[in-house]
Formats: C-alpha cells, structure tokens, sequence
C-alpha cells in the first residue's frame, strides 16, 4: 500500500533543529526542489514516510507548527514519545526524529493537507484550546488571528509543567502584536513560584471554572488539539456550557468516537431502533445497511462523512484527508466521487468517508 503512494513524496532538507522544550523540538523542512513546497493553511498537516524497524516505511502525521505567511519552508513541532515501560518500545517515529535526523539530513513528506483550519469567513470570537504539543495547530492559527483579524482570541493552553512548555515566546510575541489576544497557561504540575512569576495562571487541570472565569459569555469558534484525555474532558466541558458542537472543531490522530463513545453508542442504538426510511427521487440516498437507514444527501454537505455528522451518526475518523483510512467503509453499491485525492489507492468496494461525495444512491456497510 505504501509502495503505490511513494510517487506521491517529495524529498525536504531539514535545514535547522530547534529544542523547544525538555521534550519537544521543531524541525525546519524546506523542498530540495523549490517547486515542491505547498502553500498550506493553519492548521493542516503534512504525512512523513518513516522507516520501520522492519526495512520498511510507516507513514506519520505532523501538523505544521509554522505560519503560513514562511513561504518555502515548513516547520513540525514534536515531542519526543519514550517508551511508557521497559518492557514497551520507544515512539517510532518522534524517537527517530529526535534521536537520529540532524539539519543536513533529507526526509520523503507528502504536501500539507487537511480540513481542521480556520473559518476564515467567521467574524466570531476564537478559543484555541491546546495540551501538551497539541498546541502545534493553534500556534499556526494565532500567527493569522494577531496578523490578519481583529477577531477576540483567547489561547488557552494546559501542559505539565514549566519545562515541557513549547514555544511559549513566539505565542507571547504574537498576542502583543495587537488588544483583544488573552493568554491562559493551566501547569498540572506548577513549582511553587510558577504562579507569583507568572509561568502560568492556573494549576492542576482545565476545568469548567476555569473556562467560566476566562471567558464571557459569547457565540465562539473553538478550535482545540491534543491528547484523547483532553480533549475528552475540554469537549465534555464545553457541552455542559452550552457550546454547540458544530463550533466546536478539534484534531488529534485517533479515532474521534473517542470523543463522545457514550453519546455515539447511544444514538445509534435509537436510531437502529427507529429506521426513518427517506424517499426523494431528485436526490441520491445513502443507506446504511447494518443500521436499516435510507437518508437522503444533503448536496450542501462537505462529504459523505459530514453528511453522516449531521445526521447524528458518527463513524470513526482521524485525519479527515483522505491520508490516515480510518474512515474507511464498505461499499456494497453505487458510485462516489473523490474530490481530494486520498494518499493511498483505495480498494474496490471500499469507500473513504471524509473525502467522497456520492455520484449516485450508495449503500454502505454501515
């Protein structure tokens, strides 16, 4: 599978190597040919073909930490994952980019891609929410907030400590580039002077008093990335205010049913239950045929996979670009339409939810 997406790879220099923090260092990538290089928007990520310990390659994915303003070059921001327990091995791919990739050395990456970017036609006020190196995305969005709107921001980022804390002077550059950017460090693990010297203005973890107290009330966008425990708790969190889900836009790689597993599990059982068959001979439908559903497509939706989102079913993805095959399903009839083009080859009577539109009525094994 991956031998068929290799073509798709261009060789980047890393150019420079910068240590962020006790655990998180950036990398400076720039093409060997300058025609390779993508203009991207914040928040995309670029897929790095990684070599196994096999002889073989992996593919791994790491959001661009830099703005979008550095044409020419892309930086990726990584912690270093050690291994949980001796008997456990190190991260794959952070291990070796840590331990053995020096400026000088060349790595294959596929151009930046994804949908977990800022509506830039929305005027609302933004709550970027990070923990731990998931603050790589909303770095890249405040570089466009501070530059280029007017828009309130409030950056909200929660982390162990002071010595894993990343690019904490770029964010302090931005937010006093103009009023109206609020700053908000939360350390689980706070020293004793964190507080009086501001390092951080909260200790333990994020919570619903915490956010009352930052935020007032408003109709925000929020954007939030990092590991499956945060953003469980930050979008249980956000919920429980109030928030509608639908401004609520989050990455992280892993299946999102992690996010709302009780919820999803609940609303399927009620709508396994109570099949509301749809019948429009103008508009394709999309059946689901494990759960008995006939839906008719909703032309405005994004995707096979938003459509389904609305519909308040929720199949698991990851990457929502058509790279990670999370989202990938049966198709048991019809035709689809890919209008991004996914990294690998899809076999036949497979579909990749998150980037198809259906062509015709679908069946999916679903």
């Amino acid at each position: 599978m991956l031998d068929a997406a290799a073509s798709r790879f261009r060789p980047f220099e890393v150019i420079s190597k910068v240590r962020e923090s006790a655990t998180i260092t950036s990398f400076r990538l720039a093409p060997l040919e300058h025609q390779h290089w993508r203009s991207f928007e914040a928040g995309q990520f670029l897929t790095m073909r990684v070599p196994d310990r096999k002889g073989g390659h992996v593919l791994r994915n790491y959001t661009v930490s830099s703005s979008p303003r550095e044409e020419g070059t892309y930086r990726i921001t990584v912690k270093r994952e050690a291994a949980p327990a001796q008997d456990l091995p190190d991260g794959l791919s952070s291990c070796w980019l840590h331990d053995q990739i020096e400026p000088g050395a060349v790595v294959e990456i596929d151009p930046p891609r994804g949908a977990f970017k800022l509506d830039s036609a929305s005027a609302r006020p933004v709550v970027l929410l990070s923990g731990g190196v998931g603050l790589t995305p909303t770095v890249s969005m405040l570089d466009v907030l501070a530059r280029d709107t007017n828009r309130p921001v409030w950056f909200i980022h929660a982390c162990d400590s002071a010595a894993v804390h990343a690019l904490r002077d770029e964010v302090e550059h931005l937010a006093a580039l103009r009023p109206g950017i609020t700053v908000h460090y939360c350390y689980r693990f706070a020293e004793g002077a964190d507080l009086t010297v501001a390092r951080c203005h909260s200790t333990g973890f994020l919570t619903r008093a915490t956010l009352q107290s930052l935020l007032p009330l408003d109709d925000y966008d929020i954007y939030m990335c990092g590991p499956p425990p945060f953003m469980q708790a930050l979008y249980s969190i956000l919920t429980g205010l109030g928030v509608p889900k639908e401004r609520i836009a989050y990455e992280f790689f892993g299946p999102a049913s992690l996010l709302t597993e009780t919820a999803q599990t609940a609303q399927r059982s009620k709508m396994a239950s109570t099949p509301k068959p749809v019948i429009d001979g103008e508009a394709p439908c999309v059946v689901l045929h494990k759960l008995g559903l006939s839906l008719t497509w909703d032309s405005a939706s994004d995707s096979i996979l938003a459509f389904l989102e609305a519909q308040g079913i929720e199949p698991e993805f990851s990457c929502r670009a058509g790279v990670c095959g999370t989202c990938e399903q049966g198709l048991v009839s019809g035709e689809v339409d890919y209008f991004e083009e996914p990294l690998d080859q899809v076999p036949d009577g497979r579909v990749l939810l998150c980037c198809t539109r259906p062509k015709s009525s679908i069946v999916l094994d679903l």
